[in-house]
């Protein structure tokens, strides 16, 4: 059988302001309708025995990943929750030994959730033709056929004259080029671009793991004895995976094996690392411009233009890019878009929102989105799906007016418990216990207005959640 474990743990920080901290790329729909990681599942299907996903994510994912799963009817094998980034080596370490657990071998399909494959019937093809190699105990990686001297991205080198199959050995992963450098090993032809993309034995890479870096084997170990249901989820503990040191499958396994080979795919793939990979990727205008949302141009081309909220109108530019989000703007010249996760750095050290959440954030039951804030006010629209509720709280600070505009609302404010329709509203005064329910079948949609001397989202007393998220 055939296991695919999708890696969903990235931050996507070069494709800022779309992609943010806790709304990262993958979860994005960047290149088609679909996100990222729901291309990365669609694009199994057809592949012969083959086992539903394990997802490996960032735990402040999880509700986002396990929505996007259920919008495609999909019920993946586990998803594994990641308390904090230690890469690629631990994070396939985790999901071996999950694999191993019902004393199956699966071969592990390890896919990023984040790349675009244009040919799946060439990446079906490769994944068909690695099989054998995998089943024999060597570690597959699918190397990717360049058509350009790409500097952005490592190589690998194939050892093109032991063997005559479309599996090659691998006689050195090369880290990223100079130009003149990526030059020759496309004239050479025995290069290749490092996907990431690999597949083995679950054994096999436990086996070649330890042989090379047992201090993660030993931590994976540990910290999946922790490994503990929460709801849809597995959970791992937080304090052990810390103790794992940090280290990618390239550097930790696949550089020092022996049995490391590489398939060439040549199936249109892009790992979207920057908007100049979506410039490259999307279908363009007469003057070469990528356009998405409200854009109005005159004399301008070559450009990437995306807008979200607001209209964008651009005269007389050439080789940019500019993103336009409710709350921030990037204007980039297109052959340093690179550099943007210098931008996301700097709103770090200056501890602002923008690189964490969109003004519109999404929960478990629904989204909230910021509209108008002022001195002891503000406004949010907020969106419950049909079904869900938020939890049973109360704040310190701040009391709460609540205007239904679609839907219906199903309020406890303390005692009471009263049905709000459309143009109706009540009223949460500071300290009371209440809770907001949907229990229509569309999507409940309200404006909150919210008074008082703190209104920040740390001001919750929880009591009780359908979500299983800790009390605050």
């Amino acid at each position: 059988m055939i296991l695919p474990v999708i890696l969903s743990g990235g931050a996507g920080t070069r494709l800022w302001p779309l992609s943010r901290e806790l709304y990262p790329k993958q979860l994005l729909p960047l290149a088609s309708k679909q996100t990222m990681i729901q291309e990365t599942v669609m694009r199994l299907h057809g592949i012969a025995d083959l086992g539903q996903p394990v997802l490996v994510c960032n735990e402040a994912h999880r509700f986002m990943v396990a929505e996007q799963m259920r919008q495609m009817a999909v019920s993946p094998e586990a998803i594994i929750l990641e308390p904090c980034g230690r890469n690629t080596a631990p994070a396939v370490a985790i999901a071996a030994l999950y694999a191993l657990q019902n004393d199956l071998d699966p071969l592990l399909l390890v896919l990023p959730a984040d790349h675009l494959i244009k040919d799946t019937e060439n990446f079906q093809t490769a994944v068909a033709a690695a099989v054998a190699a995998a089943e024999a105990g060597q570690l597959v990686t699918f190397g990717i056929v360049p058509d350009r001297p790409e500097t952005g991205y490592g190589y690998i080198r194939a050892d093109k004259g032991s063997v005559s199959s479309a599996l090659y050995p691998v006689a050195e992963f090369v880290e990223k080029p100079d130009l003149v450098t990526a030059e020759s090993y496309l004239k050479s032809g025995d290069y290749f671009w490092n996907s990431g993309m690999f597949m083995f034995r679950a054994s096999r890479y436990l086996e070649e793991l330890k042989a090379f870096r047992p201090d993660i084997v030993e931590a994976c170990e540990r910290t999946f004895e922790s490994l503990a249901s929460d709801l849809d989820f597995l959970r791992l503990d937080k304090d052990l995976f810390q103790t794992c040191p940090s280290d990618s499958i390239d550097y930790a396994v696949m550089e020092k094996t022996a049995d490391a080979v590489v398939y060439p795919l040549d199936a249109g793939w892009n790992d979207i690392g920057a908007w100049s990979a979506l410039w490259d990727v999307k279908g363009k205008d007469a003057a070469g411009n990528v356009i998405q949302g409200d854009v109005l141009l005159e004399n301008t081309a070559d450009c990437y233009l995306h807008a979200t909220k607001r209209m964008i109108a651009a005269v007389g530019l050439r080789d940019l890019v500019v993103v336009e989000t409710a709350d921030a703007v990037l204007v980039a010249d297109r052959n340093q878009v690179q550099d943007v996760k210098k931008i996301v750095e700097q709103l770090k050290k200056q501890e602002r929102g923008e690189a964490l959440l969109h003004s519109r954030v999404n929960r478990p039951w629904g989204t909230y989105e910021g509209i108008d804030a002022g001195d002891r006010f503000q406004v949010k629209r907020i969106c419950v799906n049909p079904g869900a509720s938020l939890s049973l709280q109360k704040h310190h600070h701040r009391a709460e007016h609540w205007i239904v505009v679609r839907g219906t609302a199903k309020v406890t404010c303390g005692e009471k418990t009263l049905l709000l329709a459309e143009n109706q509203s009540t009223y949460i005064p500071l300290g009371e216990v209440h809770r907001l329910e949907n229990p229509g079948k569309i999507m409940l949609e309200m404006i909150e207005v919210q008074s008082g001397s703190y209104l920040g989202e740390d001001d919750i007393v929880r009591f009780d959640d359908v979500y299983g998220r800790e009390p605050k």
